[in-house]
């Protein structure tokens, strides 16, 4: 038997880390022993609401320390947490909670005004309760655990048992339901967390990348927690300001970063090198692949480099990486230990080095599937090897070079288009912090590349328009360089930071 707030929670404070700090949010601080005593008030809680074994709540909550709290004790008491995205509208929200069938929401108060007007077509809901604050009428969090008791059996629960869902991103439709076993969490924190990142107790972690989504679920609780590390969580928005100041006040060691926030947090006069970030041995990027001059430009301004790579929702985290002390910017790394990869074609056939081809994994941390949608279930999934949906290539030394989506690559005049090869050219030029490249059709119907950029500062003109053109042209090649940009002031992405490439075509 095996259940994964045993192993997280009660095995540390068996190796006497109980007094250790887990979590600490900009209110309080939660210790190894509070969270030990707190989900153990959670599960009972549970269990005095009528929930039963394979039940599922819903969270909709903040990053506060009231964050593990609820998902370990639904995992201790054997229910199911289904963590949503915070940052949806209620439209989301309607099918997510439709969908997951979930008998308890836990949602932070500021969020309650979004989810409100549909709690009531919602079939399987019998109880709401409100996080970090009070709604009239309604139980608060405090008030519920707080007449609990301080012990709970743990329920038993096998390995293979799911132990909880992450929804989607739903960048190209409406969000799936991925159930993950679990093991999972201590399959990740063994082959990434300390095979790759190094983690030990004595790390202090932040991960700008919320608890909802996979990449953050394993920063800011998998990794830290597999050793009794500390984590630091942010309720709000993470601006480049707010998390530079978090790095220096809580001597950050281990920053987990993605892509968009570091351009952004190199362009931003107020982030600089300082003695307060001296505990900054390692900085992390995933979600979109790190352009390589972002990559460079943050090693000379801090001294500390970022290891880029690629996970996924349905992996539950990186499994293809670089690793301290050799790392290639413009690269995704090399396969990490407890991973298969390999390129395939159209026709499902094994490519080799130098050859695009969409990326395929295996490892054990893989989702047993998506809730109640069988076909997409099937494409993905295929035996032990999971589809990943990305395009890249394979170079001689074992490193993955990526090319794209594989919805959104292209080719012209017959040869392949990677988005993000354009899109990494854009961004080395010094005026432009941040980029995307879609197919479009020129008048003669052929697909070119169109860039829609983002300045650092001022305002897109003609000639500056020329002058990235012939930037293009003379990094990657002629061909390859967009004929048109358009200059905007913002990218559509994700709520984890991924460029919607689709909302720009057409």
């Amino acid at each position: 038997m095996y259940n994964l707030a045993d192993d997280f929670i009660d095995t540390n404070v068996e190796k006497g880390y109980g007094e250790k700090a887990a979590f600490i949010d900009p209110e309080r601080t939660l210790t190894y022993a509070d969270l030990q005593q707190s989900s153990c008030q959670m599960a009972n809680a549970l269990k005095s609401l009528g929930l039963k074994q394979e039940d599922r709540v819903a969270l909709l909550m903040l990053d506060t320390i009231n964050w593990p709290i609820a998902f370990f004790g639904a995992v201790r008491a054997g229910v199911i947490p289904v963590a949503f995205n915070t940052l949806l509208v209620t439209e989301q929200y309607r099918y997510m909670l439709k969908d997951c069938r979930a008998k308890v929401l836990f949602v932070s108060a500021v969020l309650y005004d979004v989810v409100a007007p549909v709690l009531g077509e919602i079939a399987s809901l019998e109880n709401i309760i409100i996080v970090d604050g009070h709604i009239e009428e309604l139980q608060s969090f405090d008030d519920l655990l707080g007449g609990q008791g301080s012990e709970f059996k743990t329920v038993e629960t096998s390995p293979d048992e799911v132990a909880f869902w992450l929804y989607s991103s739903g960048s190209t439709g409406q969000p799936k339901g991925t159930k993950h076993i679990q093991t999972a969490m201590a399959f990740t924190a063994d082959t990434y967390g300390k095979n790759v990142l190094g983690v030990r107790h004595e790390d202090v972690c932040f991960s700008a990348a919320k608890c909802f989504f996979a990449y953050g679920l394993g920063n800011a609780i998998s990794f830290p927690m597999s050793v009794g590390a500390t984590t630091i969580l942010l309720p709000g928005r993470p601006t480049p300001q707010d998390v530079f100041q978090l790095l220096k006040q809580h001597k950050v060691s281990l920053y987990f970063g993605v892509p968009t926030l570091y351009a952004a947090m190199l362009a931003d006069e107020t982030c600089v090198s300082s003695p307060e970030l001296e505990n900054l041995r390692l900085c992390v990027s995933a979600g979109e692949a790190l352009p390589k001059d972002v990559g460079e430009q943050w090693l000379t301004k801090f001294g500390v480099d970022i290891i880029d790579g690629i996970g996924s929702t349905e992996m539950l985290h990186i499994f293809l990486s670089n690793t301290p002390g050799e790392i290639r910017y413009g690269t995704s790394g090399r396969e990490i230990d407890g991973y298969r990869l390999k390129l395939v074609d159209e026709a499902g056939q094994i490519l080799g080095v130098g050859e695009i081809g969409e990326l395929c994994v295996s490892g054990g941390s893989a989702a047993e599937g998506y809730w109640n949608q069988r076909e997409k279930t099937r494409a993905t999934f295929e035996g032990v090897w999971t589809r990943t949906g990305d395009k890249y290539t394979l170079d001689e030394d074992g490193y993955y070079h990526y090319c794209g989506r594989t919805d959104d690559m292209f080719k012209v005049s017959g040869i392949w288009v990677s988005p993000f090869e354009v899109e990494s050219a854009l961004i080395a030029h010094v005026q432009v912090l941040e980029a995307a490249v879609v197919a479009h059709e020129d008048e003669a119907e052929l697909i070119k590349p169109k860039a829609f950029v983002v300045l650092k500062t001022g305002e897109g003109s003609l000639q500056l328009c020329k002058e990235l053109q012939s930037h293009v042209k003379d990094s990657i090649g002629k061909w390859k360089y967009p004929r048109w940009i358009e200059f905007v002031e913002e990218l559509p992405k994700t709520a984890t930071g991924k460029i919607q490439r689709f909302k720009l075509r057409g």
